[in-house]
């Protein structure tokens, strides 16, 4: 049967639908991509804010939609905290998360799918060719066989009072390493150059199964255990981790890339945010990851509007942000959750205000993005080349360096560079980009100049 595999929100949400899919295909059912009729549709929702709450929502109908006769799943943290609202969109079957792993066999036993092969085990997974897969937030996604995102911790131990997936998640739970090593080494056997280690408290991994520095030693354990050329490590709560983490970058496999949520630059807006760092302590580790990490981009969360948070907090947040010189920026206006801490406080932030906030730490990040990018114009270093798409006479690719820097190139319309690593020199900076000039001598005489759109 023809199957469609959709997820908003996180990256674990990715992780989880791309492993639902390589199921489904190991049982011989066919993955198709938007605009095609699927049989089934199985979709990954989130409910970190209202927007994704709506957005899940959409989908759904949008889905409900495209084959009426079509039988349409429902799972993630949508589903498990709203399953009436998700019920009464007419769909078939709401998967909870904590049945997730099963969802392909749950789907048989529902009847919604025919049994053609036996769905292969979570740890039998055969690596098929899947042509469709959901995209990152940003829009875009890992070209195939690039880049894929690996669960290794589910759940969540922190009580941050305006996050509502500690309720949707559960309590941490991290996967064995033996198995998180098997699957990188079949993902290498596969081709793929880049695994991201992801899990909703990544930081806490290993916490449950008595490993306090598990992290560290999972990390580790995938450096010499498996060929992988390159290690990602996706967000880390600045409070977990252990006085020898940044020793690990030692290792060149491991890039230099930290995704630290700090949500307020305001000590007054952590405190009632129940964040467990501070000005001082979030300071010293950026400065600590700095020295002990060349050329590390480092990004974070930031939420504006929080309960309580007044212009003067707001601004002393802001100013710490600039200050700390992130290289990104994910800016989120809160989100009121019923279920936190944080929809019982007084002092809930007006809408217009929320915008205004957010306009002004968007000009912000986009100051920030740009003096990091414009750090590398002059240098030469690997980007993992993952996607390309027509311009002018040849094609222009889009990758990202170690660092998390996105780099597009030009070349000629018959030059493959994808799913390889290459050096290649930074010359200049674009919208959002770096760009890129590939070296002759390694390609085809076919490459064209890398600045010849902008010319």
């Amino acid at each position: 049967m023809k199957i469609r595999v959709d997820s908003i929100g996180c990256r674990l949400n990715i992780s989880e639908v791309e492993e639902m899919a390589r199921r489904f295909a190991g049982a011989g059912h066919r993955l198709v991509g938007p605009g095609d009729a699927a049989d089934l549709y199985v979709f990954n929702t989130c409910t970190v804010t209202h927007v994704a709450a709506r957005k899940s929502r959409q989908v759904i109908r949008q889905m409900r939609r495209a084959n009426p006769k079509a039988a349409v799943v429902v799972t993630g943290c949508y589903a498990q905290l709203s399953p009436d609202e998700v019920d009464k969109l007419g769909v078939d079957l709401i998967v909870s998360n904590d049945e997730k792993d099963n969802l392909p066999q749950l789907v048989i036993e529902a009847g919604l799918l025919p049994e053609t092969d036996p769905i292969p085990a979570p740890d039998a997974t055969p690596f098929v060719e899947i042509s469709f897969l959901p995209q990152e937030q940003n829009g875009k996604r890992a070209g195939k066989h690039t880049r894929a995102f690996v669960k290794v911790q589910d759940g969540c131990d922190n009580r941050c009072s305006f996050c509502i997936v500690t309720v949707a998640r559960g309590a941490g739970r991290s996967r064995p390493v033996t198995d998180v090593i098997t699957e990188i080494n079949r993902l290498v056997s596969l081709g793929y150059q880049e695994a991201v280690l992801s899990g909703v408290h990544l930081g806490s991994y290993g916490y449950d199964l008595g490993a306090p520095h598990g992290l560290s030693a999972l990390v580790q354990a995938v450096l010499t255990q498996t060929d992988l050329p390159r290690l990602r490590l996706s967000s880390l709560e600045p409070w977990d981790l252990d006085p020898g983490f940044f020793d690990l970058w030692q290792n060149e496999r491991l890039l230099p890339h930290l995704h630290l949520p700090l949500q307020s630059g305001c000590d007054a807006t952590l405190h009632r945010m129940a964040r467990r760092t501070s000005q001082i302590e979030f300071s010293r580790l950026v400065e600590k990851a700095r020295a002990a990490i060349p050329n590390v981009s480092i990004t974070t969360d930031i939420i504006v509007g929080f309960p309580g948070e007044t212009e003067a907090e707001f601004a002393e947040s802001t100013a710490f942000v600039e200050q700390t010189a992130f290289s990104k920026l994910h800016i989120f206006r809160y989100s009121r959750r019923e279920g936190t801490a944080a929809a019982k406080m007084k002092g809930q932030v007006a809408p217009l205000a929320m915008q205004e906030r957010s306009r002004q730490m968007h000009a912000l990040n986009m100051r920030l993005e740009e003096a990091y990018r414009k750090k590398f114009v002059g240098c030469t270093m690997p980007v993992l080349w993952e996607s390309n798409e027509p311009y002018g006479f040849g094609l222009q690719w889009s990758g990202l360096t170690g660092n998390y820097l996105r780099v597009v190139a030009q070349t000629g319309p018959d030059v493959n560079l994808h799913n390889k690593v290459i050096e290649t020199d930074l010359v200049d900076t674009g919208p959002a980009t770096l760009i890129g000039r590939l070296p002759q001598t390694k390609f085809s005489d076919e490459l064209l100049p890398a600045l010849a759109y902008r010319q």
